[in-house]
């Protein structure tokens, strides 16, 4: 199971132009860790407390409501 490398992550943020931290940590997913799967996505993000907390303030209970989140955006 891969786990979230918050290091990177922040490198990543720095040259966001985005906003939200949710957006583009999903952004730095598919970017890092080259998955594009919303399945693939859901299992790093479900095991990770912070990324688990962004899930829950977005009501993302399962893998079918990040799929809709991710189409929607």
């Amino acid at each position: 199971m891969v786990s979230i490398n918050w290091k990177e992550f922040k490198e990543y943020k720095r040259h966001s132009i985005k906003d939200n931290n949710f957006e583009i940590l999903l952004d730095f997913i598919k970017s890092y860790y080259n998955m594009v799967s919303p399945l693939d996505i859901y299992d790093i993000l479900i095991v990770d407390d912070t990324a688990r907390m962004m899930l829950d303030k977005r009501n993302i209970k399962c893998v079918e409501d990040l799929e809709t989140f991710l189409f929607q955006r």
